[in-house]
């Protein structure tokens, strides 16, 4: 508060560092990484970005493969639920006999296990497409107007979040608090993974919250816990320690009891999961740098939190490549280039230009012969189009 409480700043950038609402950054502040909830400052009316003079940004997809990987390490310490301790005990003591034994410890793959993924930000999206590589069938609960990308992506859609939970073998939220209701002093999404929705999970599921700890109903997450129906919770969220008094505050809190119940079936860590290596601190500081630049030199916001303020422009998202939708000023940065847009030309009309006269030959000879001289072809260009595809981060949603 000496410090920043009378405007002494313009503008300010911040990872975790928490901002008191009576502080002024009157050109803007940024947010490394998503969440911008511990950004109060009054220049733009407090961590939501609504109202206030100045903008508010963050930047969206630094961590998102990493929470996301994290998100899958957590479901991989139980799934596949092969014993690997005990076998290596076994083994290494010379204790064990393949031809006998090994039918005495079956394992439950993930493959065709149905994983329900509540959100789809860019750490939901990246999270689905680890499910999909490990052979789940992923369904995706978001609001309406990403159904189209879902499905496009080829994960199957659902409209409620009980929807995408029933029958689901593992469920993981990455949805959000959402906005926070002065009248009631919550958030939208808080306690929104609750009885209903852990009871149409298949029994012995697992539960993953690598995303916000007030979004799960912490008693109803216990009864699921005894009954069963909930075999193992992974949970990451902030834990306070008071340095003076060592009272401990966060929304973990709740949790702590849950080890002492359950033990090893519950899996907490202190919003850990988004911490990312070097290189990625790096990127994500660069790109905060660029947006407050943006802002003070030209009034280009960028990953605008909230409401823009009166004589600032919109410059939409600024994600890695790859991390969210593609946008227009993606696609003519690319044909900018030149090389990537004449190579995804080349292969596209390879393809296409294999299929429509592999259609319109007549007998079946004559396709198969086609096939023989060119189908190698076609298949080296589809396979080279896919990879510019995913380097150019042009399999994702189209932002509108």
């Amino acid at each position: 508060m000496a410090a920043a409480a009378d405007g002494q700043y313009d503008a300010v950038i911040a990872a975790a560092t928490y901002l008191p609402r009576e502080t002024l950054f009157q050109l803007g502040g940024v947010r490394i990484g998503a969440g911008t909830g511990n950004m109060g400052s009054v220049s733009w009316g407090g961590g939501s970005g609504h109202g206030g003079r100045a903008p508010l940004m963050n930047t969206p997809g630094i961590n998102s493969r990493a929470t996301a990987q994290m998100a899958m390490k957590a479901l991989l310490r139980v799934r596949p639920d092969l014993p690997v301790d005990e076998l290596h005990a076994l083994v290494a003591a010379g204790n064990f006999d393949t031809g006998r034994q090994l039918r005495d410890f079956p394992t439950e793959k993930l493959e065709g296990k149905r994983l329900a993924v509540i959100g789809y930000g860019n750490i939901g999206r990246e999270f689905a497409k680890l499910g999909r590589a490990f052979g789940m069938n992923v369904v995706i609960h978001a609001r309406e107007r990403h159904r189209e990308w879902i499905e496009a992506e080829g994960f199957d859609y659902a409209p409620t979040i009980i929807t995408a939970a029933r029958g689901a073998d593992a469920l993981s939220v990455h949805i959000g608090l959402g906005a926070f209701d002065e009248t009631l002093h919550r958030y939208a999404n808080a306690a929104l993974i609750d009885d209903d929705v852990l009871h149409v999970l298949n029994p012995r599921a697992v539960l993953i919250n690598y995303d916000r700890g007030e979004l799960v109903d912490v008693p109803a997450l216990a009864r699921a816990l005894s009954s069963g129906r909930v075999a193992y919770a992974a949970i990451d969220a902030d834990l306070f320690k008071d340095s003076t008094t060592g009272a401990l505050s966060g929304p973990m809190l709740p949790y702590l009891a849950l080890v002492k119940e359950f033990g090893s079936r519950v899996e907490l860590l202190p919003h850990a999961a988004a911490d990312t290596d070097h290189p990625s601190r790096v990127a994500g500081a660069k790109q905060a740098i660029d947006q407050i630049f943006a802002v003070i030199q030209d009034k280009c916001v960028h990953n605008l939190k909230g409401d823009l303020p009166k004589g600032y422009r919109n410059g939409g998202p600024r994600v890695p490549t790859g991390i969210g939708s593609v946008t227009d000023e993606g696609l003519a940065d690319i044909a900018s280039k030149g090389s990537a847009a004449r190579e995804l030309a080349r292969d596209a009309a390879t393809v296409s230009e294999f299929w429509i006269e592999l259609a319109a030959a007549g007998a079946v000879e004559d396709r198969k012969t086609f096939a023989r001289k060119r189908g190698r072809d076609m298949v080296i260009a589809a396979n080279q189009l896919m990879r510019l595809l995913r380097e150019l981060g042009l399999d994702a949603p189209y932002d509108r």
